[in-house]
């Protein structure tokens, strides 16, 4: 294993100088810093990782914890994304995540808050979690630095999509079209799905326009079978839409089936619209409109915001970051017909 000492021996300066270059200290020369980091790529070193956890008492692991209720695991279209640029990030500068698991540990389970700790994670994540069950509350309350994405809790860090926002630019999206029987599809009841359907509400209000209570639907996220059976209810009532709001794209496709299982043609005899901007929507026909979601920089933040609250905890502010998202015009929403 190539040493400091063996890299100072190489460039012809001391340990010292090499272990600041190597951490980018600002005290010594740029064409000095250069050359040791250069000769330290060439060499092949790679810093112990046990001496730089005595050294900083940290262990450069952040612990993510991520429960998809569906089911769909890493395959999620919308968190798979958010959580490759969370590790991204967090890679390039210098984590390691580990997902957390409630597994057995000497024949006993593991809370959430046990495992972080077993592991001895610097930080951890939180995304797509029931955040009110119990093992949830217990980590965000313990000394265990914890940021959360998509859920508010006073006293830790949140990256949220500006869903209240979204919504609003959504709804006023398909008003500009020129459509006033506008149905949502909304999801499960939670924090995401109650800003998104007051926002809705709110948008319509202000707009002059009134929403019966039948064209307001619920069913589950990424629920294709459920936004079918919804879709089919809203086509037969008496005076049905003429565009409907999905929960998010990747549901969306039920409700695409079941209008034109109906015989309906989108958009010249419906509009339709999703939420999320996963890659899918792109390869629709036609192309569907959606609120884009922006999971590069919800990720992204997430780890810059965990690794200061690691790192700065006396300096790091408590508080939500809110990131916008956009509206994402494709080919499934026309004026309606008249």
């Amino acid at each position: 294993m190539v040493s400091l000492k063996d890299i100072a021996s190489a460039c012809g300066v001391s340990v010292a100088t090499v272990s600041k270059a190597l951490n980018n200290h600002t005290d010594i020369g740029a064409d000095t810093k250069a050359r040791v980091q250069q000769m330290a790529q060439e060499m092949g070193y790679h810093p112990n990782a046990a001496a730089r956890t005595l050294k900083t008492n940290r262990t450069y692991n952040i612990g993510v914890l991520f429960i998809d209720g569906n089911h769909s695991g890493l395959t999620h279209d919308f968190f798979n994304h958010v959580l490759d640029s969370f590790k991204r990030t967090a890679e390039a500068h210098g984590y390691d995540i580990t997902f957390i698991n409630n597994g057995r540990m000497q024949n006993r389970k593991m809370t959430y808050l046990e495992h972080a700790r077993y592991r001895n994670f610097d930080g951890v994540v939180i995304a797509c979690v029931e955040f009110s069950e119990p093992e949830i509350i217990e980590l965000v309350n313990s000394d265990v630095p914890v940021i959360t994405i998509d859920h508010l809790f006073n006293n830790r860090i949140a990256v949220m999509s500006d869903n209240v926002g979204g919504m609003q630019q959504l709804t006023r999206y398909v008003i500009g079209k020129g459509h006033r029987k506008i149905a949502y599809i909304h999801g499960l009841p939670s924090a995401v799905t109650s800003a998104r359907l007051s926002s809705f509400y709110k948008t319509l209000e202000e707009n002059g326009i009134a929403v019966p209570d039948e064209y307001v639907r619920e069913a589950a996220y990424r629920s294709t079978d459920e936004t079918y059976r919804e879709t089919r209810s809203l086509l037969e009532l008496d005076e049905p839409p003429t565009c409907i709001l999905y929960p998010d794209d990747f549901a969306c496709i039920g409700g695409i089936n079941a209008i034109r299982e109906k015989g309906l043609r989108i958009p010249e005899d419906i509009s339709v619209a999703g939420y999320d901007g996963i890659e899918i929507g792109l390869h629709m026909l036609p192309q569907l409109t959606t609120l884009a979601q922006n999971m590069d920089a919800i990720g992204a933040t997430a780890a810059e915001q965990l690794i200061d609250l690691i790192e700065k905890p006396k300096t790091t502010l408590i508080q939500p970051n809110i990131i916008v998202g956009e509206v994402r015009e494709g080919g499934s929403v026309a004026a309606p017909r008249s």
